[in-house]
């Protein structure tokens, strides 16, 4: 309490008292006596940032394992550090999502006079005075708590009387949630118990090559091939951020790609975590997606508000939901999807979760009812969003806005004489694949603050690599800025958490899916880019020289040597070389190039 407000002037990543928090005290309680291993006890002070209201809990891991739901027993932290209440508190997520505040609300207290009845509570006070913050998240556990015992800063009692207070909740607790999962004759408190979704728990870093491979399994066994980790890149894309476009010709199997890794972890159009939406030239407004209010007043939901709508409900928000765009470009993106893009950047940490701004106006919820389902509906954390796109004669081309948000996975080098095998014994792990939560999907960071101390050498190595680049696209205004920064560097952690490609292989990915999108052109500046560029790709392990003024008037000894997509060994990042290598072919041949020419 002394501390903890002129903590948040500080750094939050790796600061002491996180630590205290998240470790020493949560330590500290499980060793009392009546603490056993049926609680959990975990602290916050926030994930990303300082929380206004930190918190310090013990759940009854029978009833619940989260404090976004159920009944459980915590500490809490006024916003000006002036006081602490020791509480009995329920969750107040699922009610609010279900109910909307006004209803919740509601529904909370007359929860709350529901359990004073039950339970006894003795030597802690049952009014409404507690006073955690004058506005925001805080006034949710204000109503929220059903009795308290307020310790006022200056005047905490000692260890003994805080041990015994404690021991006192914990024991009424304990009575209540026997109560609630006995068979007994209060359908409203079974009820609620069995109600309560179970907590999603993070996969060891370990487990996800694993997965993966049995992800690789299932598409292969379904007649399907694809180029050596790109199973594994699409996944380190999604991981780093929530939506991915998927490029190249007609029929390389772009929409099969996310069908079939949807499905590999239970994600299925049967189940309705999987959506295919065909998008149609004629979109032109976010209506066609998101939805529109209709003569009667009544909002009408588009597919994706649809998705949202049931990816949030409790039941299922640790289910991962996949929704295709099919052809995303056949209408201009930046017309229909640009709430989409500019909610998104909205994201930040709220209470563990991932939460967005609000996508749907308030101008279109014409009623009460409309209000209620759709109000303060935002992008969910469990929902991952693929685009599929040609590049033709009768498409768009993307924006930097479009590019900077997305990672560009680009299918246009086939190998056709892949057969399909015969079906081993690699069927194992389905069922353990299909289980999955949507946290194997979601990311861990948001901002560079969240990941940076661990990695800080990769990060720093990676960031001194986008610094030469960036120097080079600067040219042609094709630089990058931070958010690009970040999610390479999300990228590239992630890979190496997981231990899944080389260093240098994964940052050849990120060159060709982050940064060459962006190139294209007819000057001779873009050329010169192009030469500058291909000469870090190549590096200095095959003895191939690239002296760019010597280049400027013909660079096919250059693109020569990738003919037919063969790669000379030793190249630094192939992949990149080989696609520059084709970029400068078309610069030379049509006298104008870009990323996306096919």
């Amino acid at each position: 309490m002394a501390e903890y407000t002129s903590a948040k002037m500080e750094g939050f990543a790796g600061h002491s008292l996180g630590t205290l928090f998240r470790q020493t005290l949560p330590s500290e309680l499980k060793v009392l006596p009546f603490i056993d291993e049926q609680y959990k006890v975990q602290g916050s002070v926030g994930q990303g940032n300082w929380a206004t209201v930190p918190w310090l809990a013990i759940l009854d891991k029978r009833i619940t394992e989260t404090t976004q739901h159920g009944e459980y027993v915590v500490y809490l932290f006024a916003e000006d550090m002036s006081a602490v209440y020791l509480t009995f508190n329920q969750g107040v997520t699922k009610p609010i999502q279900e109910k909307g505040r006004r209803d919740g609300y509601a529904y909370l207290r007359d929860r709350k006079e529901a359990l004073l009845d039950l339970l006894a509570l003795t030597n802690m006070n049952k009014d409404e005075n507690i006073r955690l913050v004058d506005s925001g998240l805080g006034q949710d556990y204000q109503v929220s708590t059903v009795a308290y015992i307020k310790y006022e800063r200056g005047n905490v009692p000692n260890d003994e009387q805080l041990i015994q207070d404690l021991e006192n909740v914990i024991e009424d607790y304990r009575l209540y949630v026997e109560s609630a999962i006995a068979p007994s004759d209060d359908e409203t408190i079974d009820e609620e118990v069995e109600l309560l979704p179970q907590q999603a728990e993070p996969l060891k870093d370990e487990e996800v090559k694993s997965i993966l491979h049995h992800i690789q399994s299932h598409i292969r066994r379904q007649g399907f091939f694809f180029p050596e980790h790109l199973i594994e890149n699409f996944y380190l894309s999604l991981k780093a951020k929530p939506f991915v476009i998927l490029a190249g010709i007609s029929g390389t199997g772009k929409t099969r790609l996310v069908k079939l890794f949807a499905e590999a972890l239970g994600a299925t159009r049967d189940n309705g975590q999987f959506t295919l939406i065909p998008v149609r030239p004629d979109w032109s407004d976010p209506a066609d997606l998101l939805g529109y209010k209709d003569l009667a007043g009544r909002f009408q939901p588009g597919p994706v508000t649809q998705v949202f709508v049931e990816a949030r409900q409790p039941e299922n928000r640790h289910k991962p939901y996949f929704i295709c765009l099919d052809e995303m470009n056949l209408a201009r993106v930046e017309h229909y999807f640009s709430d989409l893009l500019s909610v998104l950047e909205t994201q930040e940490w709220r209470e563990g979760e991932i939460r967005t701004q609000a996508l749907i106006s308030s101008a279109l919820l014409g009623t009460p009812e409309d209000e209620l389902k759709y109000g303060g509906l935002g992008i969910p954390e469990n929902v991952f969003l693929i685009g599929t796109v040609n590049m033709d004669e009768t498409t768009h081309p993307f924006s930097k806005k479009v590019l900077d948000r997305a990672s560009t996975l680009e299918f246009n080098y086939i190998n056709l004489q892949q057969y399909p095998q015969a079906m081993t014994q690699e069927a194992d792990g389905a069922t353990e694949l299909a289980e999955l939560n949507h946290l194997f999907l979601r990311s861990d960071y948001l901002s560079l603050a969240d990941a940076y101390e661990p990695y800080q050498e990769l990060v720093v190595r990676t960031t001194g690599r986008l610094v030469r680049i960036n120097a080079l696209l600067e040219d042609i205004h094709a630089h990058v800025g931070f958010r690009v920064r970040d999610a390479v560097c999300f990228y590239m952690i992630y890979n190496e958490r997981y231990g899944l490609m080389d260093e240098e292989e994964a940052f050849d990915w990120q060159l060709l899916q982050k940064l060459l999108p962006r190139i294209q052109g007819s000057h001779s500046s873009v050329r010169r880019v192009l030469l500058g560029l291909m000469k870090e790709a190549i590096g200095n392990g095959t003895g191939l020289a690239v002296n760019i003024e010597s280049l400027m008037e013909d660079a096919s000894p250059l693109y020569t040597k990738w003919s037919g997509g063969q790669m000379p060994p030793g190249v630094k990042h192939p992949q990149s070389a080989r696609k520059m290598a084709y970029m400068l072919r078309r610069l030379e041949e049509d006298g104008f190039t870009s990323y996306w020419l096919s």
